[in-house]
């Protein structure tokens, strides 16, 4: 089955179906290329969905192994280059909520965050920094269900 359907809408904007749920998701190129900047560009969704990819590994390596990390949030910074015109840099400061991680925690959390499949299918001349924040105030306060 397909994944997804993309429409162009006119205006340098598009409409993208996810196919399987009716999920959409729409772009406009950004201010930089002609375009209005009004909702996600191309190439701040290839940036975000490495930051909601890291932390879906994450929290699946959470899952996994008994770790908390509901709050969990990030944030990307996106670094253009030229000639071409491409993403040169991706910045991401993944905030974890406020928990006594061990070492080992620690070592878990930041491998499942560099074993990100989306980080791993990018071009290697694409520079990635992942900046971890360890119960840092920043996190997003979530309630538990508990």
């Amino acid at each position: 089955m397909k994944t997804a359907e993309v429409i162009y809408l006119g205006d340098l904007r598009t409409e993208a179906t996810h196919l399987r749920s009716g999920h959409k998701i729409h772009t406009v190129a950004p201010p930089d290329n002609q375009g209005k900047g009004d909702a996600f560009s191309p190439t701040d969704l290839a940036s975000t969905s490495l930051a909601s990819c890291m932390m879906t590994i994450v929290a699946i390596a959470a899952q996994t192994h008994g770790i908390e990390v509901g709050g969990m949030r990030a944030e990307v910074l996106k670094h253009m280059a030229n000639d071409p015109r491409r993403i040169g840099g991706i910045e991401i400061d993944l905030y974890l909520p406020a928990m006594n991680y061990t070492g080992r925690e620690r070592a878990i959390l930041t491998g499942a965050a560099n074993a990100c499949p989306v980080g791993r299918s990018l071009h290697p001349a694409l520079e990635q920094t992942l900046r971890i924040h360890w119960g840092d105030d920043r996190a997003a306060h979530v309630e538990s269900g508990h």
